[in-house]
């Protein structure tokens, strides 16, 4: 699908999507993000595109010498990571609630954390030089580190989980999605009050765009946390994956695993577009560029797909990070019961309790729709269908 581009207030928006299916309050935000000075080229809105605090879900954005802390969003360095396995569906037993149930003891969800540290040399082998930097964080934070250290390895809650899935060759996959946990969202809730204080962001359309500018303190103090929290991130995820492949080496002995694959949707890089070099925010995007490897989940019981990049300029090199929300949480409680949520999981072994009505897929955009809207951003590897869901 090509893009569809529509006047901004001072940069044009390029939309992915249909521009009715965008909701008001979604295409107001992207509207204001057109309206900074500091944006580059264009707004490129993928099509899960959907409201956000501050820049919406779904965006892609490009500055010249600044950064949006909430074009980020509070869920700093929050992605994806799968890896294929040896195993094949006929290994998997029919009933699944055991290894769901290993799963969970495995990986604390939700509000819970590690009683003990869960991160080894298996993991990664600078561990004592990661937690350092701990130490060079804002202020703000420091009274977090003993949380820090037992969350990782830990999945939180909403829209995060941990699935077993098959692709369509019958090849059994671990997938999960999280992100820095409770210290990203300090961290980032810090840096966004900071922001908006400053006298530059004082007329904005929207104080919750405030930024950032280069060769400030407040830059340097924010890029320092920033890329310590997706760290962070990346280094949860890891955790996570070698915690869930252990417990299917403990179920299915001598299961191999491939090289995973692995990206963030919520961070910041710094990279080259249209011939000048920019910082790009990626709210609920992945980067697409040519040959990367990326993931686009869909909800708890539909279905998911692994990616490669197109590498197409207009988008910034990116790509959706999933099927998008089609209604809020608090919409999704009221609208949907329980037996809505066992009607729509049927086969997946997942809760089906009231918990988590608000992730029902009826309460997201279509995936298998989502992806073909974006064909010209990345082609399909494999398309995987989960039979395990854990949920925080």
């Amino acid at each position: 699908m090509a893009a569809t581009t529509i006047p901004g207030r001072r940069v044009d928006i390029r939309l992915w999507t249909r521009p009715d299916s965008v909701e008001p309050e979604a295409m107001r935000q992207l509207h204001n993000i057109s309206a900074l000075p500091w944006t580059f080229k264009h707004v490129a809105v993928m099509p899960d595109v959907h409201y956000g605090k501050g820049a919406t879900v779904g965006s892609v954005i490009a500055m010249r010498d600044a950064v949006s802390p909430a074009a980020v969003g509070v869920d700093i360095g929050c992605g994806m990571t799968a890896v294929r396995t040896s195993l094949r569906a006929e290994d998997l037993p029919d009933d699944l609630r055991r290894l769901r149930s290993a799963v969970e003891r495995a990986v604390p969800v939700g509000f819970n954390q590690h009683k003990a540290t869960a991160f080894t040399d298996r993991d990664a082998s600078d561990w004592d030089t990661f937690w350092r930097g701990f130490e060079d964080l804002t202020t703000a934070v420091k009274a977090n580190a003993g949380k820090a250290l037992h969350q990782m390895g830990t999945l939180g809650g909403g829209n995060h989980f941990i699935e077993i899935c098959v692709d369509t060759a019958s090849r059994v996959w671990v997938m999960l999605h999280s992100g820095s946990r409770g210290i990203g969202n300090l961290l980032a809730q810090h840096h966004i009050e900071v922001a908006r204080r400053l006298a530059h962001n004082q007329s904005l359309p929207d104080p919750d765009l405030a930024v950032f500018l280069a060769h400030t303190p407040q830059m340097a103090a924010y890029r320092h946390d920033l890329y310590w929290a997706q760290d962070y991130a990346r280094r949860n995820r890891t955790v996570m994956l070698r915690l869930v492949c252990d417990v299917l080496r403990r179920q299915f002995p001598r299961t191999s695993f491939e090289e995973p694959i692995s990206c963030h949707h919520n961070y910041v890089a710094e990279e080259s577009h249209f011939g000048e070099d920019v910082l790009v925010t990626r709210k609920g995007a992945i980067r697409a560029g040519r040959g990367d490897l990326g993931i686009i989940p869909g909800s708890m019981g539909t279905c998911s797909y692994i990616v490669r990049g197109l590498g197409n300029a207009d988008s910034f090199e990116s790509a959706s990070h999933g099927a998008g929300r089609r209604m809020s949480r608090n919409k999704a409680r009221k609208r949907f019961t329980e037996a809505d949520l066992a009607a729509q999981t049927a086969g997946v072994e997942c809760r089906k309790d009231s918990g988590v009505v608000d992730e029902i897929p009826g309460a997201y955009k279509d995936v298998d729709e989502v992806v073909r809207s974006q064909d010209d951003l990345v082609e399909v590897v494999t398309k995987l269908k989960q039979v395990v869901c854990v949920k925080g």
